[in-house]
């Protein structure tokens, strides 16, 4: 039985209107205030904010036969296979009826990108950095309270180490095709918000 999720990239003579879609990635270590930016630029520039890990939790929570099968992949301690986790983006800019894009914490790593590149066929316009010195990641993360189980010192530096070694390949390879926008993300949120601006602007 054919899933939901598959119907986007199965019929491979159509052209489904998200392969014509402006995509920007949005990386940057636990804490470095993806969501915050995200939000301002949605409200801006009429992008349309998709999370890969929002997507999986809200497959999972629907019920859905392909939400089981993920939540039994988590479960075992498996990582979610990448051509799940790109199809769900897929599906998700199908339905959207917009044309651009902010993919936010995704690729997490370099399969993620190259299955994304391989099943979506988009290049990103551009990658989003938010760079910012682990201590201060750690400072706000431990700060902002929000009684999240993974906001504890132990759980941040393995985030950070995961992030270290599987999402900066990435943001090396993005730079060194040229597509790579370094925002400095330990400033106030509102001067980054205005170097976020003129990216979007320009």
């Amino acid at each position: 039985m054919e899933t939901p999720v598959d119907t986007p990239i199965m019929v491979e003579h159509e052209s489904p209107r998200w392969k014509k879609s402006t995509v920007v990635f949005v990386l940057g270590g636990p804490g470095s205030g993806k969501g915050t930016q995200c939000a301002k630029v949605v409200q801006h520039f009429e992008y349309t904010h998709l999370s890969a890990g929002d997507l999986l939790r809200a497959e999972i929570k629907s019920g859905s036969e392909f939400g089981a099968m993920i939540q039994s992949v988590i479960v075992e301690g498996r990582i979610v296979p990448s051509e799940i986790t790109v199809k769900l983006l897929c599906k998700a800019m199908e339905e959207s009826g917009n044309d651009k894009f902010l993919i936010d914490g995704f690729p997490r790593n370099e399969e993620n990108r190259i299955v994304f590149e391989n099943v979506a066929k988009i290049e990103p316009a551009f990658v989003l950095f938010f760079d910012c010195p682990e201590e201060e990641l750690e400072k706000r993360i431990m700060n902002r309270n929000q009684g999240r189980e993974d906001d504890n010192i132990e759980t941040l530096k393995k985030r950070f180490k995961v992030f270290v070694e599987s999402t900066l390949p990435v943001v090396r390879y993005y730079e060194s095709i040229g597509k790579l926008r370094k925002i400095n993300a330990a400033k106030p949120s509102e001067e980054v918000f205005e170097a976020v601006k003129d990216l979007f602007s320009s």
